[in-house]
């Protein structure tokens, strides 16, 4: 379990080479080894809603979503769907860090072979929640694939569905369809990550499901690993986060029932207080992000403990 800790960790600034931030980690770069390139991937305390970062931060969660990640990576090398990125979180091993800083960084890093990463986000979807919920009320299908009428919010589907989507460096995602995603990178290679992708969820919607979790939908990012030179392998590798509840829609088995909003492990409790925001007029979904109140803070922070708690303790 991840201790908790009530210095929150915004962001980092390190003395290493190639920093670069997105909504919630920096990354760094690391010198070679035997795999190649390697990077340090760090989960701050940030978060992200509507795709604005909040001011606030939340004590701890960089720390609860490496150990979510990480434990999904140890579960799923078990199954040997397809490699990971994940080398190692001990980080004694980088010398330009001193003391205070390893003691800011543990539990909350990673240190990742390097990729190529493949510029589609790989969605795979169990349950009809979120914008494919919203896209099948105006087009009954999602991402091109077409579902059967009458299917109720949060209804489970036959079978899980792969809804690609574009990765964008600014804004909101864009889901696209298989035929659209396979002009971007090639059809041989969005058959793999599709097959790749369901394989993923099914086996972790199961382990979650016998947990007492629902994992309604995630997604997966891929990359092929760099070889010594930096430049591309033919090893594809599983990379980024990975069924975080930043990345995952979670819900509790118990009380599920289709036909309406459900209640979630995820950071769903913080959207829900900023769309109050913005039907107030408070808030118009651009930033700057408000300052997040400490109740909803805990609130949030509460949720990424019941899901790791629920998934791994």
């Amino acid at each position: 379990m991840p201790t908790p800790t009530d210095d929150a960790v915004f962001e980092t600034h390190l003395p290493l080479s190639g920093r670069r931030q997105g909504k919630v980690r920096e990354i760094y770069d690391l010198p070679a080894d035997a795999h190649g390139p390697r990077l340090l991937l760090v989960a701050s305390d940030r978060v992200s809603a509507f795709d604005v970062v909040m001011p606030t931060a939340i004590p701890g969660k960089g720390r609860l979503l490496t150990a979510i990640a990480s434990g999904w990576f140890e579960f799923l090398r078990g199954h040997a769907i397809v490699k990971d990125h994940l080398l190692s979180t001990d980080l004694s091993q980088i010398v330009a860090l001193d003391d205070a800083q390893q003691c800011a960084l543990r539990g909350r890093s990673m240190i990742c072979r390097a990729a190529h990463v493949v510029p589609i986000e790989c969605v795979a979807r169990g349950y009809l929640a979120g914008s494919g919920w919203s896209e099948y009320q105006a087009s009954s299908s999602v991402c091109g694939v077409a579902l059967p009428a009458g299917l109720r919010q949060c209804e489970r589907l036959a079978e899980p569905i792969f809804t690609p989507a574009t990765k964008a460096a600014h804004g909101h995602d864009e889901n696209v369809s298989f035929e659209r995603a396979s002009e971007l990178v090639g059809e041989p290679l969005m058959r793999r990550l599709r097959e790749i992708t369901l394989r993923t969820y099914t086996v972790a919607a199961a382990h979650a499901l016998a947990r007492g979790v629902i994992l309604a939908d995630t997604k997966f990012e891929f990359g092929f690993a760099l070889d010594r030179s930096g430049s591309p392998t033919d090893e594809l590798m599983l990379v980024d986060e990975v069924l975080t509840p930043d990345s995952s829609r979670y819900w509790p088995a118990a009380g599920y029932a289709p036909g309406r909003d459900q209640p979630s492990f995820d950071k769903q409790f913080l959207r829900n207080w900023l769309v109050t925001l913005v039907q107030s007029g408070a808030w118009d979904k651009t930033p700057p992000g408000p300052e997040v109140p400490t109740e909803i803070v805990a609130g949030t922070l509460a949720r990424y403990h019941e899901a790791y708690d629920a998934l791994f303790a």
